[in-house]
This record gives C-alpha cells, structure tokens and sequence, in this order.
C-alpha cells in the first residue's frame, strides 16, 4: 500500500477548466438564496446567543437574562465574524452571509486539493459537490462546517506549496493558519493536521524516496508548524471546561452517521448516493496496494482517507462535552476519499459522461434543497407571526412539538424559539450553557430548571426518555410568574392548554402553534 507509484495526470476535458470549479461553487449558494435565516437545525440557537454578544451592555439581555464572557477556544469562528458584519449588514442577513460562505468554500477547498494531487481535476472530481450540504451543515454545526471548509482550502495551500518547494514558506504562513483555523473551530484544526501529516508521509516516500519510518518522523517534524494551538487548547482544558468525554467505540451509531453523511431530504437518494460512493471510495483504496477495479486512488489522498478512516473509527461521539464529534467528520472522510479518485479509463465519452453524471447529481441535490428551504422558511416565518405579539424584553416559555430523531428529515425548528432573542430582545429558554465551553451562560434565576437545551424539546412518548416532560406536563408545572408569555411552536391543538385562567391565547398558527399571555399570577419569588 505505501510503495511508490507514478502518478498519472488525467485526461484534460470540459471539467478540468477553471470556470468548472467556479460554477460549483457559484451554484451552490442557490438554496440559501430565498431564506431570511437559513433553516439549519441548531442555527437559530447560535443565533440567539449573537444577539446577547453584540447587546448594549444596558440590555435586558445582558443586566438581567443573560451573562456573556469572551473567552479565548477553538469555538468562535461566527461568534467573531458577526461583531463587524452585524454593525454592517444587521445580525440576520450578517449570519446569512456567513452561512452561505460556507458551500462554495468546502466545493472550493476540496477541488483545488483534488487538482493540486492530480495535476487536473479527474472527472469523478464533481462528484463531491453534494458534500457542500453535508449532515454537520443541515444541523447547523457552523463554526465546524466554517472551520472543515477554511481547513479543506488551507490543506490545497499546503500541497501546492510543497509541490513548489516553499517549506520555509509554507512554515511560517502556517503558524497563523493553523491558530486562525483552531480559533473558527477545535476540530477542523485537527482534521487539517491529520491531512497535511498523511500527505508529508507520502511526500517523503514519493518525491525524496525516504524510508517508511524515516517519513514518519520527518512528517511529524515538517508539521510542526501547525502545533501552536496545542499550547491554547491545554490552557482551555484546564480551565473550567465541565464537558465530559465519552461513548467509545458506539459502532451502531457510526454506521448511521456514516450513511447518513449527506442526509437531507429524501431518504432512498440519500443513502443510494452515499453508498455508491463509498464503494467507490473502497475500490479506490483497494487500487493503492492490491487490485485496479475501475477506479484509481492518488495515494496521498488515499493515505489520508485510511488516517482519517482511524480517526474516525477511535473518535468517541462525545468529545469536551460537545455531542456528535464523530458525526461531525463522517462526511468528509468520504469527501476525501472521493477527490482522490480517477477513473481507469481515457475513454473521452465515458469520461463525459461521469462529469456530466456528478452535476446532474448536484443539480438534484440543489433542486431539493431549494425546494425544501423555502418551505421550512415559509412555516417557520408563519410560526414567527407570534413574535408580532411579544413585547421587547419580555420572558417567553417555549415549547416546541417535534417528530423523533428517527426521521429521517428534521422539521428545522428546534431551536426557533431563540428567535424571540433576536428579534424581541427577550429571554426565552432553550439556550446551550456549560462553563468553560460555552461563552453564554443564564443569569435568570426565576427560571431555573426550565431555562437551558433542551427544555423547549418536546418529542412523543414512543421516542422521548422516560423521564422527559410532555407538553402537557411542561404547561402545568413551568413557574408562571417567571415568563409573561408561553409560545407552543408547530405544537398541534390537542396540545393547547384549555381553561386555563393564568392563560390567554393571543395569537395561533391555525392548526399548529399559539401564544399565550400569561396573567393573574404572583409575581416573582
């Protein structure tokens, strides 16, 4: 597997042209074009927070709701950018802007690697386009997907200037880079450390014919350069970080975030695509050290794959109390395994006919995603009409009715509630809070227990612990004289609170969702 081979340019054709690479990644913006805020699952949660980050101090949000401290971790690339872009643009279209960055630089990065080991881009290269949409990007992990794409351009930065022999370049424009990358998100440093050491392994075979052992050490050696965020991450580990890390080795879940690298809308194109590419992927690496079937793999991005196939594979799916670490990497592992592949044949036709396969695949992809956004936009806005209701810097009590975790599409509306954040200034429960690991923390006692993530969840008994609240329960018990309104979002009207005298319907959604003012009850304790 680690012998070296020749590497083969591959056929020129219409794919291998510069506008090639720019028309992805102009495309891909399509479907975040008509949405006022990207329907991402966790997105308006972060949103929410953004708002108490950028407040006047004399807020509400800051004097009386919430505390925020800035603090120096690998977590903060939006929470940085929105400060200047909102003071430009407002914090909405700011985060939107932010978001929609995000496609054509994951497309970007990840073509300029797989023409940079190439030599052009084979024409399997487009291929990799529905990546740009991945699981971790429709969850609204942004500083992660952020993180991946700024990482994946940086990884095509590093090739090429090996390629051109600028080491001591490379070197020091990679101190920065790498603390840059680490600051936006933890992980996605590491995963640009693990690609830049796999392809100084197969460099040093390669180009300077050292020995397996000797690249090893000098692999360690040339990426030193990336090792400076080490330092801060010790420092922001033995702080206060309550975060745990554990669920090793959860193989049942690995499978299902490994099928489910580019789950979005329809379940059976979904999983057909992912796994035929992922036995691409296999072939690909089978063709490194054993048999050719159909398809080559370059060996540095298939070295890569099998680290980053390790990695995977010992990641626990909880890592400093953050869930879905090792979610967060399936897709791109197969991301780059899948640039890393050429097709055997130089046939022009057939070659043709692959490139104009993967964008009728990405077309779809983009049609779907197109469609379905500005639906989830349409109805999250219809749930937002209650926020008309709301006076500014008021206490809101949401609860939001939600299928299981099964389905395999998600309704995007987890966390709309932090909406009455940003655009009433007021508090309302669902926010991420943990010391050292979350720069947001709730200073609102009256509502404690019925504050924090993911109190606002309500899922059916089928699929919600035993010990979770229903809606019914949560409307009973939640502390009335904490909150001057209750918004049940996309909750169906067997859910509603009937002869309720603390309870007055202001406003409902038709048949899912209302608002209720909150009256008659002792003030605060």
């Amino acid at each position: 597997m680690f012998r070296s081979t020749p590497p083969v340019t591959p056929p020129s054709g219409w794919w291998t042209r510069p506008w090639y690479i720019a028309l992805l990644a102009l495309i891909s913006i399509v479907p975040l074009l008509r949405p006022e805020v990207p329907p991402l699952v966790d997105l308006m949660g972060h949103m929410g927070r953004y708002r108490v980050e950028i407040a006047d101090p004399a807020s509400p949000l800051l004097t009386r709701y919430f505390g925020f401290q800035w603090a120096l971790m690998g977590n903060l690339g939006v929470d940085l950018l929105v400060v200047p872009l909102a003071k430009l643009f407002g914090l909405e279209l700011a985060v939107k802007l932010i978001v929609m960055a995000v496609p054509p630089l994951t497309l970007t990065g990840l073509l300029l690697i797989a023409r940079e080991v190439h030599g052009r881009l084979p024409a399997t290269a487009g291929l990799v386009a529905p990546f740009a949409y991945c699981w971790p990007f429709q969850w609204g992990f942004i500083n992660y997907v952020l993180g991946m794409a700024l990482a994946l351009n940086a990884f095509a930065l590093w090739l090429y200037l090996a390629r051109m022999g600028r080491i001591r370049l490379r070197a020091a424009l990679f101190l920065p880079i790498g603390c840059l990358i680490w600051l936006c998100h933890g992980f996605a440093w590491g995963v640009l450390g693990l690609l830049a050491f796999s392809a100084e392994i197969v460099r040093m075979r390669d180009v300077e014919g050292r020995g397996f052992g000797e690249s090893l050490w000098r692999g360690v050696l040339h990426c030193l350069p990336l090792s400076p965020p080490m330092l801060l991450m010790i420092a922001w580990r033995s702080g206060d970080v309550q975060g745990k890390t554990l669920d090793w080795f959860n193989w049942k879940a690995k499978y299902v975030y490994l099928i489910s690298a580019l789950r979005t809308h329809w379940m059976a194109f979904d999983i057909i695509l992912v796994s035929a590419l992922v036995l691409m992927v296999l072939f690909g690496i089978a063709s490194i050290g054993w048999r050719q079937i159909g398809v080559n793999m370059r060996r540095t991005l298939g070295v890569a794959c099998l680290v980053l196939i390790i990695a995977y594979v010992l990641m626990p799916r909880i890592v400093i109390g953050s869930a879905y670490a090792d979610m967060r990497l399936a897709p791109y592992v197969i991301a780059i395994g899948v640039i890393g592949l050429v097709p055997r044949t130089t046939n022009r036709l057939a070659l043709s006919t692959i490139a104009a396969l993967a964008l009728i695949i990405f077309g779809v992809r983009l049609w779907q995603s197109t469609e379905r956004y500005a639906g989830f936009a349409d109805f999250q806005e219809k749930q937002l009409a209650a926020l008309d209701h709301v006076d500014r810097d008021s206490r809101v009590f949401a609860l939001v009715e939600l299928p299981c975790l099964s389905r395999w599409e998600s309704p995007r509306l987890e966390h709309l509630g932090a909406m009455a954040i940003v655009r009433r200034e007021a508090f309302v429960n669902g926010q991420w809070t943990m010391p050292g690991a979350q720069l947001l923390s709730i200073k609102y006692a009256p509502a404690k227990g019925y504050a924090e993530d993911p109190t606002q969840v309500m899922r059916p008994k089928r699929c919600r612990a035993r010990t979770a609240r229903t809606i019914e329960s949560s409307v009973a018990l939640f502390p009335r004289y904490a909150f001057d309104y209750l918004w049940l979002i996309n909750a169906a009207r067997e859910h509603w609170p009937v002869n309720d005298p603390t309870l007055k319907l202001i406003w409902n959604g038709g048949e899912r969702g209302a608002l209720y003012k909150i009256s008659n009850v002792d003030p605060i304790r």
